[in-house]
């Protein structure tokens, strides 16, 4: 009896987990004034994976021009976040507000169990970033970061030629090139604007909207390892557009056994992320997504082509779904001890381009 018992026992577990792991995953999304909430807007009105439960938006022309795009009843928007949680009883929260504000989210989320997903990058200074980490290791919730290159295969090929290929190896110098022409020039929504030239809410311009992608890179790179120092240099090119906040800067990382030079700016020609590794046995270039190339010392570049992501590591919203089911582990691109030190090298980056000094993270 004993044993039947619990036979049944077991397939009634098993039955409830393939249920939930067939629902959609129930996401809040906290704030409206991050531009890339067009593509989860997007996604979830065509995606059966995805059901947003409740939005976390005070300016409501701005949830309801959007909403009104997208399909969303206006009985999901809250003024107040607390509110919102309690009533919607999300599994995961989407925050894409000012970078400033991922700190109030986390406080928010992590005391009832919500987990994060908060756009790049993770905070806008080391104690933003260090209680954030303390409330979701308190709370036991996951708190990720979302990078557009977290999901380029060229960039993880890139990783596995310094490592596993073995050929590829050791990194010497790095080189980043990350941005566009700049919000104003591409037509960012003026909500967007309004706190991304903004240096309280973003933290700073270019130097912490691109900078960051170099930062994270490089630390997944030499697998969380902080620089010896970090060197920057911030300039204003065009003051009349952006008069606040740097659109233009350069950071350089040393190492014991390498240099990593960070380009982030506002005033490329086109939308660039890039990535060039230089080896003693040569070098690697990663571009955009499926992007890559291979160069032998003196020799011309060979394209080759990077495996595909496998899922769920082809795309935030999947990722974030299997991980808050259990279904996949975290990926250290997205994970708290990597954009911790991203978040320190960020800091030290701003601290070195007003002291004019040497920071060391």
């Amino acid at each position: 009896m004993r044993t039947l018992v619990i036979a049944i026992s077991l397939i009634l577990l098993t039955a409830a987990s393939l249920a939930q792991a067939a629902e959609p995953l129930r996401l809040a999304v906290i704030g409206f004034e991050h531009g890339h909430v067009e593509g989860l807007l997007w996604r979830a009105r065509d995606d059966e994976s995805i059901q947003i439960v409740g939005v976390w938006e005070p300016n409501e022309a701005l949830f309801d021009r959007l909403a009104a795009k997208y399909g969303l009843g206006p009985e999901l928007r809250f003024d107040d976040i607390g509110e919102m949680l309690d009533a919607s009883e999300p599994e995961a929260a989407s925050v894409m507000t000012s970078t400033r504000r991922h700190l109030e989210a986390v406080r928010a989320c992590a005391p009832r169990g919500v987990h994060l997903l908060v756009e790049k990058p993770l905070a806008i200074s080391v104690e933003h970033a260090e209680e954030m980490a303390r409330l979701a290791e308190r709370h036991g919730v996951h708190v990720l970061t979302n990078f557009e290159t977290s999901w380029y295969a060229s960039v993880h090929e890139a990783r596995r030629l310094t490592r596993e290929d073995g050929f590829y190896r050791p990194i010497r110098r790095a080189v980043f090139r990350h941005g566009h022409r700049g919000p104003i020039e591409i037509g960012c929504s003026e909500e967007f604007l309004g706190w991304l030239t903004d240096p309280e809410e973003n933290g700073a311009g270019a130097l912490f909207d691109f900078g960051c992608y170099g930062a994270n890179l490089m630390t997944w790179l030499v697998d969380g390892e902080l620089p010896t120092s970090v060197v920057a240099t911030v300039s204003t090119l065009k003051p009349d557009l952006y008069p606040r906040v740097d659109d233009d800067a350069t950071i350089v990382l040393t190492y014991p056994t390498a240099t990593a030079v960070i380009q982030a700016s506002w005033a490329w020609t086109h939308d660039n992320k890039e990535m060039d590794l230089h080896t003693e046995r040569g070098s690697i270039h990663c571009g955009k997504w499926d992007e890559l190339s291979v160069r032998k010392p003196d020799g011309a570049p060979t394209a080759i082509e990077p495996p595909k992501r496998p899922q769920p590591f082809d795309n935030e919203w999947r990722y974030l779904r299997a991980v808050v089911r259990g279904e996949a582990e975290v990926d250290p691109l997205s994970s708290l001890p990597i954009n911790l030190a991203t978040v320190r090298i960020l800091d030290a980056a701003r601290r070195s381009s007003e002291t004019g000094e040497r920071i060391e993270p």
